[in-house]
């Protein structure tokens, strides 16, 4: 399978969908278990409680309890419309933003954000110009509060395709802050489900193909690609590279194999700092990420280091690089946009 596929199919009974390039799986979508609170469903809350100590507040759901972090000037039992940011870790509250975003393929309208802006990843001055002016025209009449990003999907496309698509974000923005912020809590909008994810953000560049079939996983290889997560990645070389989540972080180790030479070292460290990002989005992991990368010598960390900067600047989900620690791991940490793969597929 050559080129960029997306695949649309179900997991034990759950929407998934999975982004393949040349055959190989570079991204999985799949739907949390019901009941789970995913990111970017939007609700009503109800403020419950100010956590001492920790500048937040808890918030009350339809159905269990958010955390709202940073909020000041909220009283017991006010109303106000969040936005789910991520998965809650066991035995913990849905974290929550009251800054909503409403996204689709091309656009983003952003509620008490106002001004019109072009996604920076689109350098071209006169196509910039052109998105402007689809979004000044999309956007007359709006709310004065609501905002407008065009995304890079948006570059080349026609001025009809995009302005409907801002007239659905827009419309579905107005129609959910239009309710009263005040009452019990309640949900506005749900997450969008995995195939829907797959439409939005696997957009640009456009794939080659789309299939969306029962069984087209299984012809693929996905099951496949998944079941070898639970073992090493092989890396250039001999070398591998091992993903393991433990309670407290996600450990990563990294082996020259045979040729333990500095050379091979150099080599198996800048192909593993490369393929970290993509085994940590497919296994769906986040939080605080430590990588014991094969012996070499200090001069060598800023090339390591590099590799990693590029290729997190290629990945979607936010991850910061801290820094080296003095044992000579890396440090990083990452957003917990997803729930862990093995956690999925076990419920």
């Amino acid at each position: 399978m050559k080129g960029r596929s997306v695949l649309l199919d179900e997991i034990a009974g759950r929407k998934a969908a999975a982004l393949m390039v040349d055959g190989r799986l570079e991204d999985l979508l799949i739907d949390p278990p019901e009941g789970t609170h995913a990111p970017g469903a939007i609700f009503r809350a109800v403020v419950d409680r100010q956590v001492k100590g920790q500048g937040g507040v808890f918030l009350r759901l339809p159905e269990g309890r958010a955390f709202l972090r940073q909020a000041k000037g909220l009283a017991p039992g006010q109303g106000l419309f969040v936005q789910v940011t991520g998965y809650a870790e066991p035995g913990k509250a849905v974290p929550v933003t009251p800054r909503l975003l409403f996204k689709s393929r091309y656009a983003i309208v952003t509620p008490d954000a106002p001004g019109l802006n072009v996604s920076r990843a689109i350098r071209d001055e006169d196509e910039r110009d052109r998105l402007l002016a689809i979004a000044h025209a999309a956007m007359q009449g709006a709310d004065s509060r609501f905002g407008l990003i065009l995304r890079s999907a948006t570059a080349g496309v026609t001025q009809d395709a995009i302005a409907d698509d801002i007239a659905v974000m827009r419309g579905l923005a107005q129609d959910i802050l239009s309710e009263p912020a005040e009452g019990p809590p309640d949900l506005f909008l749900d997450a969008p489900d995995a195939h829907s994810r797959a439409w939005r953000d696997w957009a640009d560049p456009d794939p080659d193909e789309v299939i969306d079939r029962p069984g087209c996983f299984a012809q693929a290889g996905v099951p496949e690609a998944i079941d070898a997560l639970a073992g090493p990645e092989a890396l250039p070389g001999g070398g591998t590279i091992w993903v393991e989540p433990t309670r407290a972080l996600v450990a990563v180790d990294v082996n020259t194999g045979p040729d333990t030479s500095p050379a091979a070292g150099l080599k198996a460290n800048i192909a593993a700092a490369r393929a970290l990002p993509r085994l940590l989005r497919l296994m769906g992991l986040g939080g605080q990420v430590v990588v014991d990368f094969a012996p070499m010598p200090k001069k060598d960390r800023v090339r390591v280091e590099q590799a990693v900067g590029a290729a997190l600047r290629a990945d979607a989900v936010d991850t910061t690089l801290v820094g080296w620690t003095p044992l000579g791991h890396l440090e990083l940490t990452r957003k917990r946009e997803r729930l862990p793969l093995a956690e999925t597929l076990l419920r």
